[in-house]
């Protein structure tokens, strides 16, 4: 069965799961983990992401965090291309690191956020990489850490975390890390790393007994949420998809455009791109300029790219059409 799309709207609570290609080794030593983490906090920043749970295992790792206005996979392409060329050229190997495709399940935050947080921060506890919670609490490479103040990082959202458990800072932290140490003895959560009719009602016999009395939940592997939430959400996505087809017509539209006044001007499309300043290219391009952004919609920055000039190029050439067109 193919797999289904990614839903990628920009704002949406997301548990990252990134692995290793064939569950191999991602870091090698704590010059790689500094590696990826100063790389997942440098693009949040820059794509205005907010990560609030994160841990770096040795051949995964787990992220809870909210998109930025880019979406998601412009966040993961950058960190996980820039990482994997890092490593590769520092450890003289080739080939890819992570498996082709990281796991996204989108999340329903009122129910989950507490749970996934409390599951990610314990999972180097989990498996062995500290040993007590005494441990995790100052262990740098996991968001748990962070939240305890033992360690600084300024672009893991500590804060948003800390208000779900206290109004102020040191009652919030006391009350966390009691939410963190209940949850030791609930070992793994496959509840927790998926979506799904049978995850997000918390097992197969809840869904069972759902049955039993004819309810009926809409279900999606890629969200872990209620009912609810997954038709809003996958309502929301097909609205997305559709503005996202008018937006691949506009550009059909323009690509149109431009290659039926060449044709008629006898202006080659690589020519017209080429930045030529031949008196009869210079009137194409003068020409597209006004009808690919007043007929066509396009912003300036994409009639740019149709015409291989720049975004100022394009409105200085309208600003000049408006002046012929008052005098």
């Amino acid at each position: 069965m193919p797999r289904r799309a990614r839903l990628d709207a920009p704002g949406t609570l997301h548990h990252i799961i990134v692995r290793g290609i064939e569950r191999r080794q991602i870091v090698d030593d704590d010059r790689d983990r500094r590696d990826f983490v100063s790389r997942m906090g440098t693009v949040a920043v820059e794509s205005a992401s907010s990560i609030y749970a994160w841990a770096l295992m040795t051949n995964h790792a787990h992220i809870l965090l909210r998109s930025g206005p880019s979406g998601l996979s412009q966040y993961m392409r950058r960190i996980l291309s820039g990482y994997a060329i890092s490593y590769n050229r520092r450890h003289q190997r080739h080939g890819h690191l992570f498996q082709n495709r990281y796991k996204s399940i989108i999340c329903e935050e009122d129910i989950y956020f507490k749970e996934l947080v409390r599951y990610i921060h314990l999972n180097p506890l989990r498996v062995g990489l500290v040993d007590s919670l005494a441990k995790l609490d100052k262990y740098r490479f996991c968001g748990h850490s962070v939240l305890m103040g033992r360690v600084n990082n300024d672009w893991q959202d500590r804060d948003y975390v800390l208000k779900w458990f206290g109004a102020k800072e040191g009652e919030a932290k006391r009350v966390y890390r009691q939410f963190v140490k209940k949850g030791i003895d609930r070992g793994r959560r496959p509840d927790l790393v998926g979506g799904g009719l049978i995850r997000s009602q918390g097992g197969w016999s809840a869904v069972k007994a759902m049955r039993r009395l004819g309810v009926r939940e809409k279900s999606d592997e890629r969200i872990l949420g209620s009912g609810e939430f997954v038709e809003q959400l996958i309502e929301q996505s097909d609205q997305l998809r559709k503005e996202q087809f008018s937006v691949q017509q506009r550009l059909q539209r323009a690509a149109s455009v431009v290659e039926k006044l060449c044709k008629k001007e006898n202006v080659s499309i690589s020519e017209l791109k080429s930045g030529s300043r031949r008196q009869k290219v210079l009137m194409v391009r003068s020409q597209l300029a006004k009808d690919l952004v007043e007929q066509c919609g396009l912003s300036l920055t994409e009639a740019g790219r149709h015409l291989g000039v720049s975004a100022s190029a394009i409105a200085k050439s309208l600003s000049r059409s408006a002046k012929h067109k008052s005098c």
